[in-house]
């Protein structure tokens, strides 16, 4: 039988062998851990883009001449075919250079004796007249008396047709002859000349509003020359809005029309819903800020929060977007910190019974912060986030702060 002081001694030697295995235990790794869980999940494009009025009319001049100034303003409201947008006088004549001035001189002098020789002739055509008329008078009365035969008296009457057909003629070159004298004076006429423009609404070319909306440019509200077809101002019903993104055609080819949005960082407290509605079929380059050139592509949008529950968006304000790629009301999540490569694989270490255990799984889509998990998780399970160097198989952990 076991004496006391053996039993006392033995105890003594595992309390002492205990200490020393609790002492040289190693402590457990404090981690943070997460859950794998289901949850709605949605990958999603981030960009920034503008909001555009739909349909903007540029309105252009339609004839060459002097615009006055211009009748409206940045912000008013106009209505199509009543609102006088532009008004559009007869331009100035140009200077004359020294030999344009020697021609169009020549063609005075030249319409001048023009006119002179027209007057000559009217007045022998009047001459010719009286004299004609005299003949026939004397014809008739020598023809009452039998004097003279039939035939004379005739042609004293066709004579004096004849006359009268010239008078006309020589009066009808007399006019054309002082309009060709008008046309070469007006050759002379210099800016600040005797001719003054006409005052408006006299026979200005007065532009209505081709649709009711607001104006939301005027190119230069001066008067000014313009040129027929320059652009005037631009007019749009801010009522009609859209939304234009520039993606990279890398984010663009992941979206399809129809696609929802949630338009954020646009001045209002609530987000707005929007829906893609077409993807341009041609891409550009664009020059980052870094300086590196990128494919882009324009993408529309079109608000689905109705515009009575929205304030007003302007002409060419900034929105941010969030353009929805793929989306899942129920998918299996982890955090994407709790991820590492092994091998070519990707995998988690699971905590089992207070120890991390490496475990590789299949993940699927991706967001900023999670990642789906399309096999090697269940719900429920907790894995380690941010592992660090720290942690390996079967290393003994613990949550942060317990």
């Amino acid at each position: 039988m076991l004496s006391t002081r053996m039993i006392v001694g033995g105890a003594a030697g595992l309390a002492v062998a205990g200490g020393l295995a609790w002492a040289l235990w190693p402590e457990p790794v404090r981690v943070d851990m997460a859950t794998a869980e289901r949850a709605p999940m949605q990958v999603t494009v981030a960009a920034e883009g503008t909001a555009r009025v739909r349909d903007p009319y540029l309105v252009t001049a339609p004839v060459t001449g002097n615009a006055i100034r211009s009748p409206v303003e940045v912000g008013d409201t106009v209505l199509r075919g009543d609102s006088i947008v532009a008004v559009i006088q007869p331009a100035d004549p140009g200077f004359l250079d020294a030999r344009t001035r020697r021609e169009a001189e020549a063609a005075v002098r030249e319409a001048e004796a023009g006119v002179d020789v027209a007057e000559a002739r009217l007045d022998s055509a009047e001459e010719e007249l009286r004299h004609a008329e005299a003949e026939l008078a004397r014809n008739q009365a020598l023809a009452a008396r039998g004097a003279v035969p039939q035939r004379v008296l005739d042609d004293s009457r066709q004579a004096v047709e004849n006359r009268r057909a010239a008078l006309r003629a020589a009066r009808s070159e007399i006019t054309r002859a002082e309009a060709s004298l008008a046309r070469a004076e007006a050759q002379l006429t210099e800016p600040g000349g005797r001719f003054e423009p006409p005052a408006p609404g006299d026979c200005c070319a007065e532009v209505a509003a081709p649709q009711s909306g607001t104006v939301l440019s005027v190119e230069e509200p001066s008067a000014r020359l313009v040129q027929a077809g320059a652009p005037l101002l631009t007019i749009g019903d801010l009522r009609d809005i859209e939304i234009e993104v520039e993606l990279l055609t890398s984010d663009a080819v992941r979206l399809a029309p129809g696609a929802p949005a949630t338009v954020t960082r646009w001045g209002g407290d609530a987000p707005l819903a929007a829906e893609l509605r077409r993807i341009d079929p041609a891409a550009f380059t664009k020059v980052s800020a870094l300086g590196i050139e990128e494919q882009r592509v324009r993408v529309k949008l079109d608000f689905v929060t109705p515009a009575e529950d929205r304030p007003p968006l302007g002409d060419a304000y900034r929105v941010f977007l969030e353009i929805v790629e793929w989306e899942d009301a129920d998918a299996l999540q982890v955090p994407i910190s709790a991820l590492f490569r092994s091998g070519g694989d990707w995998a988690v270490f699971t905590v089992e019974d207070g120890t991390a255990r490496e475990r590789r799984i299949e993940i699927g889509r991706r967001t900023d912060t999670h990642a789906q998990v399309a096999d090697g998780l269940d719900a429920g399970d907790t894995v380690v986030a941010y592992p660090g160097g720290r942690v390996s198989d079967g290393t003994r952990v613990a949550a942060r702060g317990d």
